[in-house]
Protein backbone atom coordinates (compact mmCIF):
# COMPACT_ATOMS: atom_id res chain seq x y z
CA UNK A 1 0.00 0.00 0.00
CA UNK A 2 1.46 3.90 -0.97
CA UNK A 3 0.01 6.79 1.19
CA UNK A 4 -0.31 9.80 -0.70
CA UNK A 5 -1.24 13.30 0.13
CA UNK A 6 -2.94 15.13 -2.42
CA UNK A 7 -3.59 19.09 -2.33
CA UNK A 8 -6.88 20.36 -4.35
CA UNK A 9 -6.95 23.59 -5.76
CA UNK A 10 -10.31 25.75 -5.44
CA UNK A 11 -10.88 28.12 -7.74
CA UNK A 12 -11.32 32.02 -6.27
CA UNK A 13 -14.53 32.71 -4.24
CA UNK A 14 -15.42 28.85 -4.10
CA UNK A 15 -16.59 26.08 -1.68
CA UNK A 16 -16.30 22.22 -1.88
CA UNK A 17 -18.05 19.32 -0.93
CA UNK A 18 -15.75 15.44 -0.81
CA UNK A 19 -17.69 12.91 -0.34
CA UNK A 20 -18.25 9.39 -1.27
CA UNK A 21 -21.39 7.91 -2.94
CA UNK A 22 -21.95 4.31 -3.99
CA UNK A 23 -24.13 4.48 -7.49
CA UNK A 24 -23.92 6.10 -11.09
CA UNK A 25 -27.24 7.82 -10.31
CA UNK A 26 -25.10 10.08 -7.79
CA UNK A 27 -24.31 12.56 -10.36
CA UNK A 28 -28.40 13.18 -11.14
CA UNK A 29 -29.46 13.30 -7.49
CA UNK A 30 -26.62 15.84 -6.88
CA UNK A 31 -27.04 18.26 -9.82
CA UNK A 32 -30.70 18.42 -8.79
CA UNK A 33 -30.17 18.99 -5.00
CA UNK A 34 -27.98 21.86 -6.11
CA UNK A 35 -30.36 23.26 -8.79
CA UNK A 36 -33.69 23.12 -6.32
CA UNK A 37 -32.01 23.78 -2.98
CA UNK A 38 -29.93 27.11 -4.26
CA UNK A 39 -30.98 28.11 -7.42
CA UNK A 40 -28.55 30.73 -8.47
CA UNK A 41 -25.64 28.15 -7.54
CA UNK A 42 -23.10 27.90 -9.31
CA UNK A 43 -21.33 24.50 -9.68
CA UNK A 44 -19.10 21.27 -10.87
CA UNK A 45 -19.51 18.03 -9.86
CA UNK A 46 -17.21 14.76 -10.66
CA UNK A 47 -17.70 11.36 -9.52
CA UNK A 48 -15.48 8.55 -10.03
CA UNK A 49 -17.09 5.12 -10.92
CA UNK A 50 -15.64 2.61 -9.09
CA UNK A 51 -17.28 -0.15 -11.92
CA UNK A 52 -17.68 -0.90 -14.85
CA UNK A 53 -16.16 1.97 -17.17
CA UNK A 54 -14.71 3.35 -14.09
CA UNK A 55 -15.32 6.61 -15.88
CA UNK A 56 -15.40 10.04 -13.80
CA UNK A 57 -18.76 11.56 -14.50
CA UNK A 58 -18.92 15.24 -15.00
CA UNK A 59 -21.98 17.51 -14.60
CA UNK A 60 -22.80 20.94 -13.35
CA UNK A 61 -23.33 24.30 -14.87
CA UNK A 62 -20.37 26.50 -14.51
CA UNK A 63 -17.27 24.80 -16.84
CA UNK A 64 -14.55 26.03 -14.99
CA UNK A 65 -16.06 24.74 -11.55
CA UNK A 66 -16.66 21.22 -13.67
CA UNK A 67 -13.02 21.85 -14.52
CA UNK A 68 -11.88 22.35 -11.26
CA UNK A 69 -14.18 19.50 -9.77
CA UNK A 70 -12.69 17.08 -12.64
CA UNK A 71 -9.13 18.22 -12.20
CA UNK A 72 -9.56 17.07 -8.49
CA UNK A 73 -11.32 13.39 -9.16
CA UNK A 74 -8.56 12.77 -11.35
CA UNK A 75 -5.62 14.01 -8.56
CA UNK A 76 -7.94 12.03 -6.10
CA UNK A 77 -8.52 9.04 -8.54
CA UNK A 78 -10.25 7.03 -5.36
CA UNK A 79 -13.83 5.07 -6.15
CA UNK A 80 -16.86 5.97 -5.57
CA UNK A 81 -15.49 9.79 -4.38
CA UNK A 82 -17.25 12.91 -5.58
CA UNK A 83 -16.01 16.63 -5.65
CA UNK A 84 -18.69 19.31 -5.59
CA UNK A 85 -17.28 22.47 -6.13
CA UNK A 86 -19.82 25.94 -5.46
CA UNK A 87 -20.18 29.51 -5.99
CA UNK A 88 -23.08 31.30 -5.00
CA UNK A 89 -23.73 28.97 -2.41
CA UNK A 90 -22.33 27.63 0.91
CA UNK A 91 -21.70 24.45 1.99
CA UNK A 92 -24.06 25.04 4.75
CA UNK A 93 -26.89 26.02 2.62
CA UNK A 94 -26.72 22.50 0.55
CA UNK A 95 -24.85 19.83 2.85
CA UNK A 96 -28.80 18.21 4.71
CA UNK A 97 -29.87 17.87 1.14
CA UNK A 98 -26.79 16.07 -0.08
CA UNK A 99 -26.11 14.09 3.29
CA UNK A 100 -29.93 13.14 3.20
CA UNK A 101 -29.21 11.94 -0.67
CA UNK A 102 -29.74 8.09 -0.38
CA UNK A 103 -26.50 7.48 -2.67
CA UNK A 104 -24.39 9.52 -0.48
CA UNK A 105 -22.23 7.49 2.28
CA UNK A 106 -19.53 9.54 3.77
CA UNK A 107 -18.71 13.39 3.23
CA UNK A 108 -15.03 13.84 4.19
CA UNK A 109 -15.30 17.58 4.24
CA UNK A 110 -17.21 20.94 3.01
CA UNK A 111 -15.01 24.22 3.08
CA UNK A 112 -13.32 26.66 1.39
CA UNK A 113 -10.05 26.12 3.17
CA UNK A 114 -6.86 24.41 1.47
CA UNK A 115 -7.75 20.57 1.66
CA UNK A 116 -5.14 17.93 1.14
CA UNK A 117 -7.13 14.32 0.96
CA UNK A 118 -4.85 11.76 2.62
CA UNK A 119 -5.31 8.77 -0.34
CA UNK A 120 -4.45 5.05 -0.15
CA UNK A 121 -3.23 3.32 -3.22
CA UNK A 122 -3.57 -0.65 -3.65
CA UNK A 123 -3.18 -2.78 -6.56
CA UNK A 124 -6.88 -2.70 -6.79
CA UNK A 125 -7.46 0.89 -6.47
CA UNK A 126 -7.20 3.79 -4.44
CA UNK A 127 -9.54 5.60 -1.14
CA UNK A 128 -9.79 8.25 1.17
CA UNK A 129 -8.78 7.77 4.38
CA UNK A 130 -9.23 11.19 5.46
CA UNK A 131 -8.29 14.77 4.87
CA UNK A 132 -6.82 17.71 5.99
CA UNK A 133 -8.60 21.03 6.66
CA UNK A 134 -6.90 24.39 6.55
CA UNK A 135 -4.56 24.95 9.17
CA UNK A 136 -3.80 23.32 12.82
CA UNK A 137 -5.40 25.94 15.75
CA UNK A 138 -2.92 29.18 16.92
CA UNK A 139 -4.72 29.16 20.61
CA UNK A 140 -8.28 29.82 22.30
CA UNK A 141 -10.36 32.17 20.91
CA UNK A 142 -10.61 34.85 23.70
CA UNK A 143 -13.81 37.30 24.63
CA UNK A 144 -12.65 39.44 21.65
CA UNK A 145 -12.70 36.52 19.35
CA UNK A 146 -16.63 35.25 20.48
CA UNK A 147 -17.52 38.67 20.14
CA UNK A 148 -15.60 39.01 16.16
CA UNK A 149 -17.41 35.30 16.08
CA UNK A 150 -20.77 36.35 16.71
CA UNK A 151 -20.92 39.46 14.67
CA UNK A 152 -19.42 37.95 11.86
CA UNK A 153 -22.69 35.23 12.19
CA UNK A 154 -25.05 38.11 12.97
CA UNK A 155 -23.55 40.06 9.74
CA UNK A 156 -24.28 37.20 7.42
CA UNK A 157 -27.51 36.29 8.53
CA UNK A 158 -27.12 33.30 10.50
CA UNK A 159 -28.29 34.76 13.97
CA UNK A 160 -30.40 37.45 14.54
Amino acid sequence: MELQVVALTLPENSNLILGQAHFIKTVEDLYEIMVATVAQAQFGLAFCEASGPCLIRVAGNDSTLEAAALNNAKAIAAGHSFVLMMREAYPINVLNAIQQCPEVCNIYCATANPVQVIVAKTEQGAGILGVVDGHAPKGVEGSADVQARQTLLRQIGYKL
